[in-house]
């Protein structure tokens, strides 16, 4: 995918009433924040399967990495504070693939079972509804058993299979569900630079 690609312009900052979220573009300050939340998942879930929480340097060019691609990267501030945080990535590497992204979704622990994934989610599908993508993949460990199925369900992600036992963390196999969303115009048209070109 090209680097010059680009989304809209920043979804604008809403202003976030107490106890409502502000869904916003990630910046280099919030890694502090960002990198504590995901070495969370990392030691203690499976919604990752890193096995070492990376470090806020290593988070750095992953930002750097996505935001070259021209897609969203999001957090969540609630209360002051980063609650949360979404991106999306390419799919796989190689150029025929370049229509279709991959959505990560992680909450702060201290504010579960607020809501907050599905804004986030909402949030990147919106963003990235407004690029060239033309579908969005979820890849769900352990079946999706924290509601990470039920989330991507509710916001129009299709099952497509389960992968079984391709990942091996905490003592036990993990399978794998792929749930698809389509973006925007979908399969019902050629790629963008394929009708312009």
């Amino acid at each position: 995918m090209s680097p010059t690609r680009s989304t809209s312009p920043p979804t604008p900052a809403n202003p976030g009433s107490p106890g409502t979220p502000r869904i916003r573009d990630a910046t280099e300050a919030d890694l502090p924040a960002i990198q504590a939340i995901y070495a969370h998942h990392v030691l203690t879930g499976v919604a990752s399967f890193e096995e070492t929480p990376p470090s806020v340097d290593e988070l750095r060019m992953r930002l750097a990495s996505v935001r070259g691609h021209g897609l969203p990267y999001m957090a969540a501030e609630l209360d002051g504070e980063v609650a949360g945080y979404c991106y999306a990535t390419l799919y796989r590497p190689r150029a025929a693939y370049r229509n279709t992204i991959e959505d990560s979704i992680y909450v702060s622990d201290a504010y579960r079972g607020r809501g907050l994934g599905r804004v986030l989610l909402q949030a990147l599908i919106e963003r990235c509804e407004s690029g060239p993508w033309r579908q969005m993949i979820a890849v769900i460990a352990d079946g999706g058993s924290g509601g990470s199925r039920s989330l991507h369900s509710q916001l129009g992600f299709e099952l497509t299979g389960t992968l079984k036992a391709v990942g091996y963390k905490h003592g036990r196999w993990l399978d794998t569900t792929l749930m698809q969303r389509t973006l925007g115009r979908g399969a019902s048209s050629a790629p963008d630079e394929a009708i312009s070109g």
